[in-house]
């Protein structure tokens, strides 16, 4: 039977806090349960598992990110929207380690679309509003470029890559934002006019699909 006064959002709220004092490897049933005061089996009325809880973590997160984006984009375009956007990111990456750790889990087909996921998707292209980049597919090759310049940099400093060099990050990010600026104001021409290329090789068969 549940317990009284547990709920999924309340275990999630919790698994996030726990998430980022300790890590989302800290994020298990067992801890949440002694936190509680209760026996381990109790949560499972209203969780899955310790899979489940980081899942729910992860959806959360991916929540949040999307809100506190949308918001810093209000009413900008060009390069203070890439500022806005990069740095709101960072933010929340810095002020919650655990739960932006937890954002980068990879999610199945159905947990990713039920997600804030598409809103991200919807706030990149916000974000490209601002620049001469029309074409559907070189749109979404623009969207590529910068997430991975992005996240990577907040993944990177997360890990400490930084910590050992000079100067310090704070100008790096002034230059990320310059570098995405500039290249999405120059954006190369497409050089060609093909189609996306057939999902089946040149033998005409369907590739290997991932189970």
């Amino acid at each position: 039977m549940p317990r009284a006064g547990l709920t999924p959002d309340i275990l999630t709220t919790a698994a996030a806090e726990l998430a980022d004092a300790e890590g989302i490897d800290a994020v298990t049933v067992t801890t949440l349960a002694r936190r509680f005061g209760v026996s381990t089996p109790s949560l499972y009325a209203h969780v899955g598992g310790t899979q489940d809880l980081r899942v729910r973590v992860a959806v959360l997160a991916i929540g949040e990110i999307a809100d506190r984006v949308a918001e810093a984009l209000a009413g900008r375009s060009g390069r203070d929207a890439v500022e806005a956007l990069a740095l709101t990111i960072r933010t929340y990456a810095r002020t919650h380690p655990g739960r932006y750790a937890a954002s980068r889990t990879p999610l199945d087909t159905k947990t990713a679309e039920a997600s804030a996921g598409p809103r991200h998707a919807a706030l990149l292209r916000a974000v490209l509003r601002g620049y001469d980049i029309t074409d559907p597919a070189e749109t979404v090759h623009a969207i590529r470029v910068l997430s991975a310049l992005v996240v990577g940099m907040v993944d990177l400093e997360a890990a400490g890559s930084f910590d050992h060099s000079r100067p310090g990050t704070d100008r790096s990010w002034e230059r990320v934002v310059d570098v995405l600026d500039t290249t999405l104001r120059t954006w190369p021409p497409v050089h060609h006019t093909d189609p996306d290329p057939d999902p089946r090789d040149r033998h005409g068969l369907e590739p290997t699909r991932a189970r």
